[in-house]
């Protein structure tokens, strides 16, 4: 089968922005051999061409326009800030170009309900980055918890504690601001949250409490600084649908982040999964049933897709890639899509619903996107 040849924007060696498409995506990409990165789109024609050269790719693209207007582009890769992902989405899916886009999918819910209706009625494969649906250790637990190794699954607790970040320059401050989408609920919660209900289900209601305990972002490139209104302390006691407790815990703190811990309590064992973060990894996974002591389980082999792609960043994105390549070629739905997506925002709305209205709010996951 011939490489599916990919366009990125948002990939770029210039400094100020998060990295994640020169870091992850462009080193993800050169590892697979069932894809060719053939395209680099940036907004001016010097970065565009030092990018390109950068990454290897042959083609160099200022206009964006142009880029998913090529015939020889069979995949576009949207890695730029979220208030950006609608407009160049949805232009990609016009031109008939199946879509990587990472999370958050848009800015709000009816944002991403637009590009999943658009994918759908156009018939193309779309992915979007929960990278801890493609970590083998994540994909190994909810396969013990398919298979019963805890036996019913009664409680699951989750503490994700990440660095605050209050000094940012221009790539980054405009996070502060709550209606942009990406901040501490949407992603790191998200990303949390998705890997939760992929090993242990859905949730069928939330009670949650937002706050933002750090108000101001200071910027060191011009000493300003902002008021800050996107949360950073994600407190969530839910019901799974299938009748398990959660206790969820997302936030930012100033010194000693812990990192992720996720436990999971059963009839007849527990799991325990501790990272740094649950999308990035490495995790570590551990188990036990009846009253054993707790025991490292290893990861088999197979569940590892891309082991030639580089440590860190790159490597669950790469697993990704692996993932979706064959959806492409049979037309098939891939699990982690725009459909899926918009359940996830339809999930965080439910918790800010909760939050702002102090009370606990029925989840309704089943209304997904057309697929």
């Amino acid at each position: 089968m011939a490489p599916i040849r990919v366009g990125i924007v948002g990939a770029t060696t210039t400094v100020g922005g998060s990295g994640w498409g020169a870091n992850a995506h462009v080193p993800a990409l050169r590892s697979l051999p069932e894809y060719e990165l053939r395209a680099v789109c940036t907004a001016h024609p010097e970065t565009a061409a030092s990018s390109a050269r950068a990454f290897g790719t042959p083609l160099a693209y200022h206009d964006f326009d142009a880029m998913v207007a090529d015939p020889t582009i069979d995949l576009i890769s949207v890695v730029v800030r979220v208030p950006g992902h609608h407009s160049l989405v949805m232009k990609a899916l016009a031109a008939g170009k199946h879509v990587f886009c990472e999370w958050p999918l848009g800015a709000s819910v009816a944002e991403a309900e637009e590009m999943a209706n658009l994918a759908a009625a156009r018939g193309l494969r779309t992915a979007v980055g929960f990278q801890a649906q493609s970590d083998p250790v994540l994909n190994h637990a909810r396969t013990l918890v398919a298979d019963g190794y805890v036996g019913t699954v009664m409680t699951v607790h989750l503490v994700s504690l990440g660095q605050a970040i209050v000094e940012r320059g221009a790539g980054r401050i405009w996070q502060g601001r709550r209606a942009n989408g990406a901040n501490t609920l949407t992603i790191a919660a998200g990303h949390a949250i998705d890997a939760l209900c992929h090993v242990v289900g859905d949730f069928a209601e939330v009670d949650a409490r937002l706050t933002t305990t750090i108000r101001q972002w200071r910027n060191p490139e011009t000493g300003e600084t902002l008021e800050v209104d996107s949360p950073d302390w994600i407190s969530v006691a839910g019901r799974l649908v299938s009748g398990a407790e959660v206790s969820f815990l997302t936030a930012t703190v100033p010194t000693h982040p812990r990192g992720t811990d996720l436990a999971i309590y059963g009839t007849r064992g527990s799991l325990h999964i501790a990272a740094p973060s649950l999308n990035i990894g490495p995790s570590a996974l551990r188990g036990a049933q009846g009253s054993a002591a707790l025991e490292a389980l290893a990861t088999p082999a197979a569940l590892t897709l891309a082991p030639d792609a580089p440590a860190g960043p790159p490597r669950n994105v790469a697993h990704e890639y692996r993932r979706f390549a064959p959806a492409i070629a049979s037309g098939e739905r891939y699990p982690t899509d725009f459909a899926h997506a918009v359940q996830r925002h339809r999930l965080i709305a439910a918790i800010e619903r909760s939050a702002a209205e102090g009370r606990r709010v029925a989840v309704n996951v089943e209304a997904a996107a057309p697929r």
